[in-house]
């Protein structure tokens, strides 16, 4: 059994089962590639600190270099003896070149160990999170432009409401999307601060130029608080609620794709490469992938909460419960990685069908069009929506849609009304009018679409590091 790095202090042994429990290799392997890095480092460090000669210096980083080799070929060498990633490391770097190997703990502690590797993991892997996002953005945009002028009802309280372009509904999912792409280049650069240097929680008593380690390391400099650098996850539950976010997104996507899909709204059809039957109904065509989608929402969510409520009760500097930070953050991060390029072909795979969304406009929608149509004869507004009210009333009494109303009924209501009315009724014109910045008319809604492909130019998605194996 691997000798723990505390072990001598105790006289009796862990109890089995506890030390099941304590153990963290079983998830923080996926730490190894970041371990290795930091250890480099902190070689480096210590050599020129007077710690380490250069020639013991040199043999630490050729052996973890070895253990580098051993990962990148896909070798998987923590045993479940090992309690975490640190003792991994740390054998085998000892049965490399001997007791030597413990020179390289001096001056650091597992606390800030785990702690400069989980910031590492974030900055080397979120561009691959952001890719993943850009993609799907992509595909909304490659949507938007070829169902740019698609009419199609606006829902509001998913009551009709006011009729929109297809386009413009597609993009009004890609703007939540940027959004969550600026706030995980937040939590990037929340992380990107070292604790290494903090060691358990008073600081290093040697002097370690920690400056010029966070540089070689990749970070932007060290934590000014060595009690504060190895107990801060805020950079975790930053990333956390962006992704969170990035699930509540997806999800709201996916649940008006599904209601769109139902043949009672008939809008959308869902590929076969995307969907799945019923081992009972032989007729159905289910949208599992969008309801999926909408399903990793709550654990994306719940990532967040179980971090905020085991941080927010810990006293100054490292606690054990902080052992429970990455699991939620490694699930969260699997679970959008290999959701978002599913979502991705299937939203670029719908088949939109115009003509049930043209017939779902129905004239009522054109109420405020006809209210400002009053508004250009200078009535109020308030008084004109007044009008509309009592128009649309007479309309439901009569079993008739508002534009059925004659002339003669409209004037009973308001003399401001002529023939030209029965114009307004027309839903490509009720679009047209909404030329305004952000609205859908057509031209506004390809200014949009050229602002969105802008801000993808301007915020490209950066190289993605590779994943350590697994």
């Amino acid at each position: 059994m691997t000798q723990s790095m505390w072990g001598s202090r105790f006289a009796d042994p862990m109890d089995p089962a506890a030390q099941r429990m304590s153990a963290s290799i079983s998830f923080d392997h996926r730490l190894a590639q970041q371990e290795l890095r930091a250890s480099v480092g902190w070689a480096w460090a210590l050599q020129h600190a007077g710690v380490l000669t250069p020639e013991e210096a040199e043999q630490i980083r050729l052996g973890l270099a070895k253990i580098g080799r051993r990962l990148e070929q896909g070798e998987t060498p923590w045993t479940g003896d090992d309690e975490d990633i640190h003792t991994t490391v740390e054998r085998l770097l000892t049965e490399s070149i001997g007791p030597l190997a413990g020179k390289l703990h001096t001056g650091r502690s597992r606390n800030d160990q785990v702690a400069t590797d989980l910031r590492l993991w974030l900055t080397d892997n979120l561009p691959a999170l952001d890719g993943a996002v850009v993609r799907l953005q992509q595909a909304l945009l490659d949507r938007a432009q070829s169902d740019l002028e698609i009419l199609m009802p606006g829902y509001t309280h998913l009551q009709a409401a006011q009729p929109i372009l297809l386009g413009h509904w597609w993009l009004s999912h890609f703007w939540p999307l940027q959004r969550d792409r600026v706030r995980l280049r937040a939590a990037t650069r929340s992380a990107s601060l070292m604790p290494l240097g903090s060691s358990a929680l008073a600081g290093v008593p040697y002097p370690i130029d920690r400056e010029h380690l966070a540089k070689e390391l990749g970070f932007d400099g060290p934590t000014l608080n060595s009690l504060d650098g190895v107990a801060d996850r805020d950079f975790a539950a930053e990333f956390l609620f962006a992704a969170s976010l990035i699930g509540v997104h997806l999800s709201r996507l996916a649940e008006a794709v599904i209601l769109f899909s139902a043949r009672e709204f008939g809008f959308f059809e869902q590929s076969d490469a995307y969907a799945t039957g019923s081992s009972v109904m032989p007729q159905k065509k289910n949208p599992d992938v969008f309801e999926l989608a909408r399903g990793k929402a709550g654990p994306l969510v719940g990532a967040l909460t179980g971090l905020l409520t085991t941080m927010k009760g810990l006293p100054s500097a490292y606690d054990r419960d902080l052992q429970e930070d990455k699991l939620p953050l490694f699930r969260s991060y699997d679970m959008l990685t290999e959701l978002l390029p599913v979502l991705a072909g299937a939203v670029r795979s719908l088949t939109v069908h115009p003509d049930r969304m043209r017939a779902a406009i129905e004239p009522e929608m054109m109420a405020t069009d006809v209210a400002e149509y009053l508004v250009g004869k200078g009535l109020p507004f308030r008084q004109a929506h007044d009008v509309l009210g009592r128009a649309v009333l007479l309309a439901h009494s009569k079993s008739k849609n508002l534009s059925e109303l004659s002339l003669d009924e409209l004037r009973e209501l308001h003399p401001d009304f002529a023939p030209d009315v029965v114009h307004v009724f027309d839903p490509r014109q009720s679009v047209a009018r909404r030329s305004a910045i952000g609205g859908t008319a057509p031209q506004a809604v390809a200014a949009q679409l050229d602002q969105a492909r802008h801000a993808l130019t301007e915020f490209p998605p950066r190289p993605a590091a590779a994943e350590n194996p697994t």
